[in-house]
Protein backbone atom coordinates (compact mmCIF):
# COMPACT_ATOMS: atom_id res chain seq x y z
CA UNK A 1 0.00 0.00 0.00
CA UNK A 2 1.41 3.50 -1.41
CA UNK A 3 1.63 6.01 1.84
CA UNK A 4 0.40 9.58 1.50
CA UNK A 5 3.75 11.59 2.36
CA UNK A 6 4.10 15.59 2.80
CA UNK A 7 7.35 17.30 1.75
CA UNK A 8 7.28 20.34 3.41
CA UNK A 9 9.84 22.45 1.38
CA UNK A 10 10.84 22.30 -2.35
CA UNK A 11 14.74 23.01 -2.07
CA UNK A 12 16.94 20.23 -3.74
CA UNK A 13 16.82 18.29 -0.60
CA UNK A 14 13.64 17.83 -0.84
CA UNK A 15 12.95 17.51 -4.16
CA UNK A 16 15.53 14.74 -4.48
CA UNK A 17 13.42 12.91 -1.94
CA UNK A 18 10.20 14.14 -3.93
CA UNK A 19 11.18 11.96 -7.31
CA UNK A 20 12.70 9.29 -5.72
CA UNK A 21 9.52 8.61 -3.72
CA UNK A 22 7.27 9.33 -6.47
CA UNK A 23 9.27 6.90 -8.67
CA UNK A 24 8.44 4.58 -6.26
CA UNK A 25 4.55 4.88 -6.36
CA UNK A 26 4.37 7.02 -3.20
CA UNK A 27 1.41 9.18 -2.99
CA UNK A 28 3.64 12.74 -2.37
CA UNK A 29 2.12 16.46 -2.00
CA UNK A 30 5.13 18.87 -1.90
CA UNK A 31 4.02 22.56 0.06
CA UNK A 32 6.67 25.06 -1.04
CA UNK A 33 6.36 28.72 0.83
CA UNK A 34 7.57 30.81 -2.19
CA UNK A 35 6.07 30.40 -5.55
CA UNK A 36 8.89 28.34 -7.37
CA UNK A 37 11.12 25.28 -6.54
CA UNK A 38 14.77 25.27 -5.41
CA UNK A 39 15.51 27.29 -2.08
CA UNK A 40 18.97 28.52 -2.17
CA UNK A 41 19.31 28.06 -6.10
CA UNK A 42 17.22 30.92 -6.86
CA UNK A 43 17.05 33.72 -9.24
CA UNK A 44 16.10 37.03 -9.25
CA UNK A 45 15.29 39.40 -12.14
CA UNK A 46 17.63 41.59 -13.61
CA UNK A 47 17.38 43.86 -16.62
CA UNK A 48 19.66 41.26 -18.59
CA UNK A 49 17.38 38.03 -17.41
CA UNK A 50 17.55 35.87 -14.06
CA UNK A 51 20.66 36.24 -12.36
CA UNK A 52 21.47 33.10 -9.61
CA UNK A 53 21.49 34.96 -6.36
CA UNK A 54 22.57 31.30 -4.25
CA UNK A 55 24.92 28.56 -5.45
CA UNK A 56 26.38 29.19 -8.98
CA UNK A 57 27.42 25.96 -9.91
CA UNK A 58 27.07 22.28 -9.88
CA UNK A 59 30.63 19.93 -7.88
CA UNK A 60 29.83 16.31 -7.58
CA UNK A 61 28.29 15.84 -10.95
CA UNK A 62 27.84 12.04 -10.03
CA UNK A 63 25.64 12.80 -7.06
CA UNK A 64 23.23 14.43 -9.44
CA UNK A 65 23.83 11.54 -12.26
CA UNK A 66 22.62 9.17 -9.81
CA UNK A 67 19.11 10.99 -8.34
CA UNK A 68 18.34 10.65 -11.69
CA UNK A 69 19.54 7.58 -13.04
CA UNK A 70 17.30 6.09 -9.36
CA UNK A 71 14.55 6.81 -11.43
CA UNK A 72 15.70 5.50 -14.88
CA UNK A 73 16.79 9.10 -16.27
CA UNK A 74 19.51 10.25 -17.49
CA UNK A 75 20.78 13.73 -16.18
CA UNK A 76 22.06 15.37 -19.68
CA UNK A 77 18.60 14.89 -20.95
CA UNK A 78 17.05 17.49 -18.46
CA UNK A 79 19.23 19.90 -18.16
CA UNK A 80 22.56 21.03 -20.35
CA UNK A 81 26.53 20.84 -18.84
CA UNK A 82 29.42 22.92 -19.98
CA UNK A 83 32.30 21.79 -17.83
CA UNK A 84 34.75 24.82 -16.89
CA UNK A 85 38.35 24.72 -17.77
CA UNK A 86 38.96 27.44 -15.21
CA UNK A 87 37.65 26.02 -11.77
CA UNK A 88 38.40 29.72 -10.40
CA UNK A 89 40.21 32.93 -10.80
CA UNK A 90 42.12 34.59 -7.63
CA UNK A 91 43.03 38.04 -7.07
CA UNK A 92 45.22 39.26 -4.47
CA UNK A 93 45.86 43.15 -3.17
CA UNK A 94 49.49 43.09 -4.47
CA UNK A 95 48.45 42.60 -7.88
CA UNK A 96 49.15 38.76 -7.95
CA UNK A 97 46.91 36.32 -9.83
CA UNK A 98 46.72 32.32 -9.77
CA UNK A 99 44.04 30.18 -11.78
CA UNK A 100 43.23 26.72 -10.86
CA UNK A 101 42.10 24.32 -13.58
CA UNK A 102 40.17 21.53 -13.80
CA UNK A 103 43.25 20.00 -15.35
CA UNK A 104 45.53 18.90 -12.25
CA UNK A 105 48.50 19.11 -14.29
CA UNK A 106 47.76 23.01 -15.73
CA UNK A 107 46.63 23.78 -11.45
CA UNK A 108 50.06 22.32 -10.45
CA UNK A 109 52.10 24.50 -13.50
CA UNK A 110 50.02 27.47 -12.42
CA UNK A 111 51.07 26.94 -9.02
CA UNK A 112 54.92 26.83 -9.80
CA UNK A 113 54.41 29.61 -12.06
CA UNK A 114 52.46 31.99 -9.38
CA UNK A 115 54.74 31.10 -6.12
CA UNK A 116 58.54 28.77 -7.25
CA UNK A 117 58.51 25.25 -7.27
CA UNK A 118 58.48 24.72 -3.68
CA UNK A 119 54.99 25.53 -3.73
CA UNK A 120 54.35 23.05 -6.97
CA UNK A 121 55.48 20.28 -4.54
CA UNK A 122 53.54 21.78 -1.46
CA UNK A 123 50.73 21.80 -3.98
CA UNK A 124 50.93 18.06 -5.28
CA UNK A 125 51.06 17.06 -1.42
CA UNK A 126 48.35 18.25 -0.43
CA UNK A 127 46.10 17.72 -3.15
CA UNK A 128 47.06 14.13 -2.64
CA UNK A 129 46.14 14.39 1.01
CA UNK A 130 42.84 15.98 -0.01
CA UNK A 131 41.98 13.18 -2.48
CA UNK A 132 42.77 10.01 0.15
CA UNK A 133 40.83 12.24 3.16
CA UNK A 134 37.73 12.29 0.56
CA UNK A 135 37.84 9.04 -0.88
CA UNK A 136 38.53 7.84 3.01
CA UNK A 137 35.74 9.87 4.58
CA UNK A 138 33.09 9.47 1.11
CA UNK A 139 31.61 6.26 1.82
CA UNK A 140 31.54 5.92 6.14
CA UNK A 141 30.64 9.56 6.32
CA UNK A 142 28.77 10.83 3.05
CA UNK A 143 27.27 7.85 1.66
CA UNK A 144 25.61 6.88 5.36
CA UNK A 145 22.60 7.85 6.29
CA UNK A 146 23.87 7.44 9.98
CA UNK A 147 27.70 8.02 10.43
CA UNK A 148 29.18 6.40 13.37
CA UNK A 149 32.60 7.15 14.86
CA UNK A 150 33.72 3.82 14.72
CA UNK A 151 33.37 3.33 11.14
CA UNK A 152 35.16 6.87 10.75
CA UNK A 153 37.81 5.61 12.81
CA UNK A 154 38.41 2.73 11.16
CA UNK A 155 38.18 4.46 7.72
CA UNK A 156 41.35 7.00 9.08
CA UNK A 157 43.13 3.64 10.82
CA UNK A 158 43.87 2.65 7.55
CA UNK A 159 46.09 5.36 6.26
CA UNK A 160 48.37 6.60 9.11
CA UNK A 161 48.66 9.40 7.36
CA UNK A 162 45.41 10.25 8.09
CA UNK A 163 44.95 9.05 11.41
CA UNK A 164 48.08 11.74 12.45
CA UNK A 165 46.14 14.48 10.61
CA UNK A 166 42.62 13.94 12.89
CA UNK A 167 44.17 12.82 15.71
CA UNK A 168 46.65 15.83 15.86
CA UNK A 169 43.21 18.73 16.13
CA UNK A 170 44.82 20.23 13.89
CA UNK A 171 42.12 23.75 12.07
CA UNK A 172 42.23 23.86 8.84
CA UNK A 173 44.18 27.32 9.22
CA UNK A 174 46.73 25.07 11.51
CA UNK A 175 47.02 22.26 8.50
CA UNK A 176 47.58 24.72 5.79
CA UNK A 177 50.44 26.70 7.88
CA UNK A 178 51.87 23.28 7.44
CA UNK A 179 51.65 22.77 4.23
CA UNK A 180 52.09 25.90 2.32
CA UNK A 181 54.45 28.66 3.07
CA UNK A 182 53.34 31.08 0.64
CA UNK A 183 50.66 32.93 2.94
CA UNK A 184 48.60 33.74 -0.18
CA UNK A 185 48.19 29.72 -1.09
CA UNK A 186 47.26 29.50 2.48
CA UNK A 187 44.28 32.00 2.28
CA UNK A 188 43.37 30.18 -1.12
CA UNK A 189 42.63 26.61 0.69
CA UNK A 190 41.47 28.14 3.30
CA UNK A 191 37.90 29.75 2.00
CA UNK A 192 37.05 25.91 1.27
CA UNK A 193 35.95 26.19 5.03
CA UNK A 194 32.88 28.68 3.93
CA UNK A 195 31.59 26.06 1.58
CA UNK A 196 30.07 25.08 4.69
CA UNK A 197 29.79 27.87 6.78
CA UNK A 198 32.66 28.00 8.70
CA UNK A 199 36.10 29.59 9.33
CA UNK A 200 39.15 28.28 8.70
CA UNK A 201 40.72 29.16 12.10
CA UNK A 202 37.95 27.42 13.84
CA UNK A 203 36.73 24.40 11.22
CA UNK A 204 39.09 20.53 11.53
CA UNK A 205 41.45 20.25 9.11
CA UNK A 206 39.18 17.43 7.75
CA UNK A 207 37.25 20.11 5.22
CA UNK A 208 40.57 20.31 2.97
CA UNK A 209 38.62 17.22 1.36
CA UNK A 210 36.37 19.96 0.00
CA UNK A 211 38.97 20.87 -2.33
CA UNK A 212 39.43 17.31 -3.74
CA UNK A 213 35.55 18.27 -4.51
CA UNK A 214 36.12 20.96 -6.39
CA UNK A 215 39.02 19.78 -8.07
CA UNK A 216 36.75 16.79 -9.46
CA UNK A 217 34.82 19.16 -11.86
CA UNK A 218 32.58 22.36 -12.31
CA UNK A 219 30.21 22.57 -14.52
CA UNK A 220 27.79 25.25 -15.38
CA UNK A 221 24.29 24.77 -16.18
CA UNK A 222 22.12 26.51 -18.44
CA UNK A 223 20.03 29.00 -17.10
CA UNK A 224 21.62 28.97 -14.00
CA UNK A 225 21.56 26.77 -11.35
CA UNK A 226 17.66 26.97 -10.57
CA UNK A 227 17.19 25.36 -14.23
CA UNK A 228 18.15 22.29 -12.04
CA UNK A 229 16.09 22.67 -9.55
CA UNK A 230 13.09 22.76 -12.23
CA UNK A 231 14.46 19.60 -13.82
CA UNK A 232 13.74 17.97 -10.57
CA UNK A 233 10.34 19.16 -10.12
CA UNK A 234 9.25 18.57 -13.39
CA UNK A 235 10.16 15.23 -13.28
CA UNK A 236 9.14 14.18 -10.18
CA UNK A 237 5.55 15.64 -11.13
CA UNK A 238 5.66 13.00 -14.63
CA UNK A 239 6.01 10.35 -11.28
CA UNK A 240 3.05 11.84 -9.80
CA UNK A 241 4.21 14.00 -7.10
CA UNK A 242 1.97 17.55 -6.67
CA UNK A 243 3.43 20.59 -6.50
CA UNK A 244 1.45 23.44 -4.59
CA UNK A 245 3.33 26.59 -4.18
CA UNK A 246 2.31 29.42 -2.07
CA UNK A 247 1.71 27.38 0.59
CA UNK A 248 3.67 28.01 3.61
CA UNK A 249 3.08 25.89 7.23
CA UNK A 250 1.88 26.26 10.28
CA UNK A 251 2.31 23.29 11.65
CA UNK A 252 3.12 19.55 11.97
CA UNK A 253 0.48 17.59 13.24
CA UNK A 254 0.97 14.34 15.21
CA UNK A 255 -1.69 11.74 16.71
CA UNK A 256 -0.79 9.28 19.83
CA UNK A 257 2.84 10.49 19.39
CA UNK A 258 3.21 10.08 15.79
CA UNK A 259 3.29 12.48 13.03
CA UNK A 260 -0.53 12.32 11.23
CA UNK A 261 -0.25 15.56 8.81
CA UNK A 262 0.33 18.85 8.28
CA UNK A 263 -1.44 22.59 8.86
CA UNK A 264 -0.94 25.13 5.92
CA UNK A 265 -0.83 28.66 6.90
CA UNK A 266 -4.27 29.31 5.02
CA UNK A 267 -5.94 26.92 7.49
CA UNK A 268 -5.98 23.73 5.01
CA UNK A 269 -5.29 20.27 6.70
CA UNK A 270 -3.28 17.71 4.79
CA UNK A 271 -3.16 14.23 6.04
CA UNK A 272 0.00 12.24 5.88
CA UNK A 273 1.27 9.18 6.77
CA UNK A 274 4.98 10.73 6.89
CA UNK A 275 6.19 14.03 6.85
CA UNK A 276 9.56 14.80 5.37
CA UNK A 277 10.97 18.36 6.87
CA UNK A 278 13.05 20.27 3.94
CA UNK A 279 13.87 23.55 6.26
CA UNK A 280 16.42 24.82 8.56
CA UNK A 281 16.29 21.83 11.14
CA UNK A 282 16.27 24.91 13.80
CA UNK A 283 12.17 25.67 12.75
CA UNK A 284 11.55 22.73 14.24
CA UNK A 285 13.79 22.59 17.23
CA UNK A 286 12.48 26.21 18.33
CA UNK A 287 8.70 25.38 18.19
CA UNK A 288 8.18 26.84 14.76
CA UNK A 289 6.11 23.58 13.31
CA UNK A 290 4.58 23.17 16.48
CA UNK A 291 5.51 22.13 20.21
CA UNK A 292 4.64 18.77 19.70
CA UNK A 293 7.42 18.19 17.41
CA UNK A 294 10.00 20.37 19.02
CA UNK A 295 11.75 17.78 20.56
CA UNK A 296 12.30 15.86 17.11
CA UNK A 297 15.67 17.72 16.89
CA UNK A 298 17.64 18.41 19.59
CA UNK A 299 19.67 21.94 20.35
CA UNK A 300 22.83 20.54 20.14
CA UNK A 301 22.54 19.88 16.55
CA UNK A 302 21.32 23.66 15.30
CA UNK A 303 24.14 25.33 17.41
CA UNK A 304 25.98 27.35 16.96
CA UNK A 305 25.15 28.38 13.98
CA UNK A 306 26.99 28.62 10.67
CA UNK A 307 28.17 31.72 8.12
CA UNK A 308 25.54 33.86 7.03
CA UNK A 309 26.18 36.44 4.13
CA UNK A 310 25.57 39.46 2.01
CA UNK A 311 24.56 38.35 -1.58
CA UNK A 312 24.10 40.83 -3.95
CA UNK A 313 22.71 40.00 -7.76
CA UNK A 314 22.25 41.81 -10.63
CA UNK A 315 22.95 43.06 -14.06
CA UNK A 316 25.73 45.61 -14.93
CA UNK A 317 28.87 46.71 -17.70
CA UNK A 318 32.16 45.75 -16.23
CA UNK A 319 35.51 47.18 -16.26
CA UNK A 320 38.35 45.96 -14.70
CA UNK A 321 40.41 42.55 -14.69
CA UNK A 322 39.24 39.80 -17.06
CA UNK A 323 36.72 37.60 -15.18
CA UNK A 324 36.16 33.97 -15.40
CA UNK A 325 33.04 32.52 -14.10
CA UNK A 326 34.49 32.14 -10.64
CA UNK A 327 36.32 34.55 -9.19
CA UNK A 328 37.80 35.55 -5.65
CA UNK A 329 38.84 38.60 -4.68
CA UNK A 330 41.12 38.42 -1.65
CA UNK A 331 40.95 40.70 1.50
CA UNK A 332 44.72 41.74 3.14
CA UNK A 333 44.59 39.27 5.73
CA UNK A 334 42.43 36.70 6.36
CA UNK A 335 41.93 37.47 10.65
CA UNK A 336 40.56 40.98 9.73
CA UNK A 337 37.75 39.31 7.96
CA UNK A 338 37.22 36.24 10.78
CA UNK A 339 38.06 37.64 13.80
CA UNK A 340 35.23 40.35 13.04
CA UNK A 341 32.86 37.82 12.13
CA UNK A 342 33.51 35.78 15.06
CA UNK A 343 32.72 38.80 17.60
CA UNK A 344 29.37 39.43 15.13
CA UNK A 345 30.54 42.16 13.05
CA UNK A 346 30.78 42.67 9.27
CA UNK A 347 34.13 42.49 7.77
CA UNK A 348 35.95 45.81 6.82
CA UNK A 349 38.75 43.97 4.75
CA UNK A 350 36.46 41.26 3.28
CA UNK A 351 37.50 38.36 0.88
CA UNK A 352 34.74 38.49 -1.80
CA UNK A 353 33.39 35.88 -4.15
CA UNK A 354 32.24 37.23 -7.39
CA UNK A 355 30.15 35.06 -10.05
CA UNK A 356 29.77 35.99 -13.81
CA UNK A 357 27.29 33.95 -14.69
CA UNK A 358 27.60 35.24 -18.58
CA UNK A 359 31.54 34.15 -18.52
CA UNK A 360 32.86 30.73 -18.91
CA UNK A 361 34.60 28.08 -20.75
CA UNK A 362 34.11 29.54 -24.88
CA UNK A 363 32.40 32.66 -23.58
CA UNK A 364 33.57 36.12 -24.48
CA UNK A 365 30.64 38.78 -23.65
CA UNK A 366 31.00 41.94 -25.79
CA UNK A 367 32.96 44.47 -24.34
CA UNK A 368 30.51 46.88 -22.83
CA UNK A 369 27.54 44.96 -22.74
CA UNK A 370 25.45 43.92 -19.60
CA UNK A 371 26.13 41.07 -17.83
CA UNK A 372 24.60 39.12 -14.87
CA UNK A 373 26.63 39.03 -11.63
CA UNK A 374 26.59 37.49 -8.37
CA UNK A 375 28.51 38.54 -5.36
CA UNK A 376 28.93 36.94 -1.55
CA UNK A 377 30.47 38.50 1.20
CA UNK A 378 30.83 36.36 4.59
CA UNK A 379 28.86 37.78 7.18
CA UNK A 380 28.02 36.63 10.64
CA UNK A 381 24.28 35.77 11.36
CA UNK A 382 21.96 37.62 13.44
CA UNK A 383 22.72 37.73 17.01
CA UNK A 384 18.79 37.92 18.25
CA UNK A 385 17.35 34.72 18.64
CA UNK A 386 14.27 36.24 16.84
CA UNK A 387 16.80 36.71 13.69
CA UNK A 388 16.55 40.92 14.77
CA UNK A 389 19.29 42.29 12.95
CA UNK A 390 21.85 44.55 14.43
CA UNK A 391 22.31 48.60 13.35
CA UNK A 392 25.24 47.69 11.19
CA UNK A 393 23.56 44.84 9.28
CA UNK A 394 20.93 46.86 8.42
CA UNK A 395 21.26 47.66 5.52
CA UNK A 396 23.70 45.42 3.37
CA UNK A 397 27.09 47.18 3.62
CA UNK A 398 27.32 48.89 -0.40
CA UNK A 399 30.23 50.59 0.65
CA UNK A 400 32.66 48.08 2.07
CA UNK A 401 32.08 45.37 -1.06
CA UNK A 402 32.19 47.78 -3.92
CA UNK A 403 35.15 50.34 -2.93
CA UNK A 404 36.73 46.58 -2.17
CA UNK A 405 36.32 45.80 -5.76
CA UNK A 406 37.53 49.41 -6.78
CA UNK A 407 40.79 49.08 -5.13
CA UNK A 408 41.52 46.10 -7.39
CA UNK A 409 40.42 47.94 -10.72
CA UNK A 410 36.72 46.47 -10.83
CA UNK A 411 33.88 48.54 -10.94
CA UNK A 412 30.28 48.02 -12.66
CA UNK A 413 27.96 50.53 -14.38
CA UNK A 414 25.30 50.86 -13.48
CA UNK A 415 26.33 50.15 -9.61
CA UNK A 416 24.00 48.03 -8.32
CA UNK A 417 21.25 49.47 -5.65
CA UNK A 418 20.85 48.17 -1.97
CA UNK A 419 17.76 46.75 -3.61
CA UNK A 420 19.77 43.82 -5.39
CA UNK A 421 20.96 43.00 -1.93
CA UNK A 422 19.95 40.13 0.51
CA UNK A 423 21.81 40.05 4.27
CA UNK A 424 21.29 37.98 6.91
CA UNK A 425 18.02 39.60 8.07
CA UNK A 426 16.77 38.90 5.21
CA UNK A 427 17.80 35.39 5.02
CA UNK A 428 16.17 34.78 8.38
CA UNK A 429 13.00 36.29 6.85
CA UNK A 430 13.26 33.81 3.68
CA UNK A 431 14.74 30.47 6.01
CA UNK A 432 12.26 30.85 8.85
CA UNK A 433 14.00 30.18 12.55
CA UNK A 434 18.11 29.98 10.65
CA UNK A 435 19.05 33.47 11.75
CA UNK A 436 20.29 34.20 8.63
CA UNK A 437 22.60 31.31 8.58
CA UNK A 438 23.24 29.44 5.09
CA UNK A 439 24.69 26.46 6.22
CA UNK A 440 22.78 25.21 9.20
CA UNK A 441 24.86 23.72 12.20
CA UNK A 442 28.21 25.31 12.52
CA UNK A 443 31.24 23.13 11.16
CA UNK A 444 33.56 24.31 14.08
CA UNK A 445 34.72 21.48 16.11
CA UNK A 446 36.33 17.77 15.44
CA UNK A 447 33.21 16.44 15.91
CA UNK A 448 30.49 19.12 14.24
CA UNK A 449 29.64 16.95 11.21
CA UNK A 450 28.62 14.44 13.50
CA UNK A 451 26.49 16.20 15.29
CA UNK A 452 24.12 17.27 12.76
CA UNK A 453 20.68 16.14 12.40
CA UNK A 454 20.19 12.76 10.88
CA UNK A 455 17.16 12.05 8.56
CA UNK A 456 15.40 9.78 10.97
CA UNK A 457 13.72 12.02 13.83
CA UNK A 458 12.91 11.03 17.26
CA UNK A 459 8.99 11.22 16.29
CA UNK A 460 7.89 8.76 13.94
CA UNK A 461 6.39 9.58 10.70
CA UNK A 462 9.21 12.41 10.82
CA UNK A 463 12.10 13.04 8.71
CA UNK A 464 14.78 15.74 7.64
CA UNK A 465 16.23 16.68 4.51
CA UNK A 466 18.62 19.81 3.46
CA UNK A 467 21.71 21.55 3.97
CA UNK A 468 21.12 21.71 7.54
CA UNK A 469 20.98 17.81 7.88
CA UNK A 470 23.60 15.35 7.51
CA UNK A 471 25.55 14.79 5.36
CA UNK A 472 25.66 18.60 5.39
CA UNK A 473 25.84 22.20 3.48
CA UNK A 474 25.94 22.45 -0.15
CA UNK A 475 23.89 21.33 -2.91
CA UNK A 476 25.53 17.70 -3.49
CA UNK A 477 25.24 17.45 0.16
CA UNK A 478 21.65 18.24 0.22
CA UNK A 479 20.93 16.17 -2.58
CA UNK A 480 22.69 13.27 -1.02
CA UNK A 481 19.76 14.20 2.48
CA UNK A 482 17.28 13.82 0.17
CA UNK A 483 18.26 10.05 -0.81
CA UNK A 484 19.13 9.07 2.57
CA UNK A 485 15.71 10.51 3.52
CA UNK A 486 13.67 8.71 0.80
CA UNK A 487 15.41 5.04 1.69
CA UNK A 488 14.57 5.65 5.06
CA UNK A 489 10.79 6.17 4.39
CA UNK A 490 10.69 3.82 2.15
CA UNK A 491 12.43 1.26 4.62
CA UNK A 492 9.65 1.87 7.18
CA UNK A 493 6.48 1.55 4.74
CA UNK A 494 5.55 -0.78 7.56
CA UNK A 495 3.20 1.63 9.38
CA UNK A 496 -0.06 2.33 7.73
CA UNK A 497 -3.07 4.98 8.02
CA UNK A 498 -6.87 5.42 7.21
CA UNK A 499 -6.00 8.81 6.07
CA UNK A 500 -7.61 10.20 2.59
CA UNK A 501 -6.37 12.61 0.46
CA UNK A 502 -7.57 16.00 1.17
CA UNK A 503 -8.01 19.00 -2.08
CA UNK A 504 -5.85 21.80 -1.70
CA UNK A 505 -7.01 24.83 -4.03
CA UNK A 506 -4.54 25.83 -6.65
CA UNK A 507 -4.11 22.49 -8.30
CA UNK A 508 -0.99 20.38 -9.30
CA UNK A 509 1.33 23.59 -9.44
CA UNK A 510 0.59 27.27 -8.07
CA UNK A 511 1.64 30.20 -8.87
CA UNK A 512 4.81 31.39 -10.51
CA UNK A 513 8.08 29.25 -11.68
CA UNK A 514 10.46 32.60 -11.25
CA UNK A 515 11.03 33.70 -8.03
CA UNK A 516 8.59 36.76 -6.95
CA UNK A 517 10.00 39.24 -3.79
CA UNK A 518 9.79 38.37 -0.44
CA UNK A 519 12.40 40.74 0.62
CA UNK A 520 13.82 43.66 -0.94
CA UNK A 521 13.83 41.78 -4.71
CA UNK A 522 14.96 38.96 -2.66
CA UNK A 523 13.01 35.86 -2.22
CA UNK A 524 14.59 31.61 -1.54
CA UNK A 525 13.12 28.97 0.52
Amino acid sequence: MSQQIVVIGAGIGGLAAALRLAHAGERVTVCEAHSAPGGKMRTLPSAAGPVDAGPTVMTMRHVFEGLFADVGERLDNHVTLHRETVLARHFWHDGTTLDLFADPERSAEAVRSFAGPKAERQFRTFSKQAQSLYEAFDAPMMQSAAPQMGALSAAALKRSALAKLLMSGRTLAQELSRAFEDPRLRQLFGRYATYVGGSPFQSPALLSLIWHAEALGVWRVDGGMHALAQAVARLAETRGAEFHYNAPVAEIETDRGRVSGVRLENGTRLPADKVLFNGDPRAISTGRLGTRVSKAVATKAVEPRSLSAEVWAFAAAPRGPELAHHNVFFGGDPRDEFDPIAKGRLPKDPTLYICAQDRGTGITPDHGSLERFEIIMNAPPCADPNGQARNEETPPCRTTVFETLKAFGLSFSPEPDIQTATGPQGFNRLFPASLGSLYGRSPHGLTASLDKPRVVTKVPGLYLAGGGVHPGAGIPMATLSGRHAAAAMLKDRGSTSTSTPTAMPGGTSTGSRTMEPALSRSSLS
